[in-house]
């Protein structure tokens, strides 16, 4: 008897504490993240925190939240799984941390997804399209961007459709970042009866391309879809483009290969390339939420260059905020969580939103780097 009665008040308390919703109280509303702010990858680290600390400034200082600021704690993980997972335990441990904003890459979230399933704190715009991130059953987290599936599926699709291209090759980096933009690509080729003739991979954190590069450059593909970190995509670029197989080969660098960046180490030698992205264009100032971004950023990060990563990480910033205005009564994450999915499609003044697929943000666009600009391809599949 006295087991059963054990077991009955275990068996209560597990529902209370899944079911209870606490109020956040501190008039701090702090997210946290973790991001590489050193090594290979340092850059998407400065341009995520410029992004989101230029709206969050902009909050704070106008009162926009009336009696309640914004705060924005990360640590530096390196983009090593390791240290993101130490990363996370710090700010769940140490932080009144409310959510978790702008946590970058495919291998360091997935390293920490079984406690984001078990704490089931909102964990926001993850800058990472893997597929894993978009399960109907992960509630507490909400993509800001289009998936590396929906990227590749449009790049194949306007290269094949569009220029008649069929010999496809990847480069990719050989972790879960890596084989996620891997098997889309394959599924995008096998839609269209299409197959890989030839792969090479590298290793997270290096520029060890070399094996990589002999098992591509004998087939001359038409296309080679780079799957990496910006350095190693430029390197190879770089590489390739001395040799005479690739002269007519166009590469294709997806979102999180950072165009930016990709651009500034190639020195804008950018002929034969095509950039991949899930944000328009951040200087189109004809969009409302983009000439925002442009003059926040101007304000208080004006040595900062616009770029991609950081307008995606401004979004991201709006889009936590514009959930928490929406809020009546007290601040809860499962209030914040139904909000945020329920936001108006017009509140990002230009740039349409509908959650579907785990995202807020449904479109890719396709760019080449012309002039010292990024130009827009006109292409609707």
């Amino acid at each position: 008897m006295f087991r059963i009665i054990v077991f009955i008040l275990l068996f209560f308390t597990a529902i209370y504490y899944t079911l209870k919703d606490e109020v956040y109280r501190d008039n701090e509303i702090i997210f946290s993240s973790s991001l590489s702010k050193t090594g290979i990858m340092n850059q998407w680290g400065k341009s995520v925190e410029s992004g989101v600390l230029a709206y969050f400034n902009y909050v704070n200082d106008n009162n926009i939240l009336k009696n309640k600021t914004m705060k924005f704690i990360s640590y530096d993980d390196k983009y090593e799984p390791a240290l993101t997972l130490e990363n996370f335990e710090k700010l769940i441990h140490h932080h009144n941390t409310f959510g978790f904003l702008g946590f970058v890459g495919t291998p360091t979230v997935k390293n920490i997804l079984p406690l984001l399933e078990e704490n089931q704190m909102p964990f926001i715009a993850p800058f990472t399209g893997a597929e894993f991130l978009r399960q109907k059953h992960l509630n507490n987290i909400i993509n800001i961007r289009s998936s590396y599936k929906d990227e590749i599926e449009k790049l194949v699709d306007y290269l094949y459709h569009k220029k008649h291209l069929d010999k496809f090759a990847v480069f990719y980096q050989n972790d879960d970042y890596g084989e996620e933009g891997y098997i889309s690509l394959i599924k995008a080729l096998n839609k269209r009866n299409l197959s890989l003739i030839a792969e090479g991979t590298y290793k997270r954190n290096t520029l060890s391309l070399s094996h990589a590069f002999d098992e591509i450059k004998e087939v001359k593909p038409e296309v080679i879809v780079l799957v990496g970190a910006y350095k190693a995509n430029a390197l190879f670029i770089q590489k390739a483009k001395q040799h005479p197989n690739f002269k007519e080969t166009i590469f294709c660098v997806i979102s999180f290969g950072d165009a930016n960046a990709v651009v500034q180490e190639l020195q804008e030698k950018t002929d034969n390339i095509i950039f991949s992205q899930v944000v328009p264009s951040y200087n189109d100032n004809s969009i409302g939420v983009i000439k925002e971004y442009a003059l926040l950023m101007k304000r208080y990060y004006p040595n900062e260059p616009l770029g991609f990563i950081s307008l995606e990480s401004f979004i991201a910033a709006k889009t936590v905020v514009e959930a928490i205005k929406s809020i009546e009564g007290n601040l809860t994450q499962k209030k914040f969580l139904n909000a945020i999915k329920q936001l108006p499609n017009d509140f990002l003044e230009g740039i349409p939103t509908h959650f579907e697929n785990s995202q807020l943000l449904n479109d890719v666009y396709l760019f080449e780097y012309k002039n010292s600009q990024f130009v827009e391809i006109a292409y609707e599949h």
